[in-house]
């Protein structure tokens, strides 16, 4: 299979590059090759590629940036990936859009699924919502799924801030009321890929999805589990998100109810413990 990947150095893109071989072929686009900013351009790459799926790994994803940047982000996250749809469905090939927790509102301790109403408190969460919407009615073959806390080997991510001042620090103040299931880049890489292998012979199976680690943690708790493996003496101290304000409100509860998505596709949740200890493997840590 010939799969476009929109993205090229982001967490999920470089991944998603990695996977390239005999199986399935990868071309990931850089923002020279197609500038989301300019959604005629997604398009037109789809069809001079002629790819038999495509995957959307890109996104304007600087969340706090956004509140004040709301027509880029707008662009980026809803008016490319409607291009892509619109571009996919017209050639009957499968479109796999990541997204994110923040399109719920953060409310209560229940995992949100993929039915449940959205209600974005953010710019960043409401332009994803908007791009959600824009490629579920285009009517191709389609899979959003949304995921939540992505980390990796590359890139700016939280594993990767933790073990940078963990090391310069004898103790951190971390967020303790927000939830969520921390979930590997190679990981979502696999799911979209093994998720556009089965759109292409089932699309009755087209929708929403969800995809995050498990189990459950909040930042504090998997900021002790990064020091503990990775043996950085740092401890951690809980505090509530109001002590540590942003321009973007951050969603408390990110739990994701993920059995529709095994149930679609046999994918099941990744342990991020495992993940984490790929990751720490990858940057040589635990250090001599």
């Amino acid at each position: 299979m010939k799969i476009l990947v929109f993205g090229h150095s982001g967490q999920v893109a470089t991944e998603l590059r990695a996977l390239d071989g005999d199986d399935v072929q990868i071309t990931a686009l850089a923002r020279a090759d197609a500038d989301l900013t300019e959604p005629a351009a997604c398009a037109a790459a789809i069809n001079a590629h002629a790819p038999d799926a495509v995957i959307n790994a890109a996104a304007y994803t600087a969340v706090d940036k956004a509140e004040s940047d709301l027509e880029t982000a707008q662009i980026i996250n809803a008016d490319a990936p409607a291009a892509m749809a619109r571009a996919c469905a017209a050639r009957d090939i499968p479109f796999v859009s990541i997204s994110t927790d923040y399109v719920f509102s953060g409310a209560g301790d229940t995992p949100w699924t993929p039915v449940d109403p959205t209600d974005p408190q953010s710019v960043y969460g409401r332009t994803k919502r908007d791009g959600e919407v824009a490629i579920v009615t285009t009517g191709g073959r389609y899979a959003v799924l949304r995921t939540s806390w992505v980390v990796s080997g590359h890139g700016n991510n939280f594993v990767k801030t933790m073990l940078r001042i963990g090391a310069e620090r004898d103790a951190l103040t971390i967020v303790a009321d927000q939830i969520g299931g921390p979930t590997g880049a190679a990981e979502i890489a696999r799911a979209c890929v093994a998720i556009a292998k089965t759109l292409a012979s089932e699309p009755e199976k087209s929708g929403i999805y969800h995809f995050s680690g498990a189990p459950d943690t909040s930042w504090a708790d998997f900021a002790r589990a990064i020091f503990d493996a990775a043996k950085i003496p740092c401890a951690v101290t809980n505090i509530p998100s109001s002590d540590y304000p942003t321009p973007a409100e951050r969603p408390l509860n990110s739990r994701l109810d993920c059995t529709m998505t095994e149930a679609a596709f046999g994918i099941s949740r990744p342990d991020w413990r495992e993940s984490l200890t790929h990751i720490l493997t990858q940057l040589d840590f635990p250090k001599d």
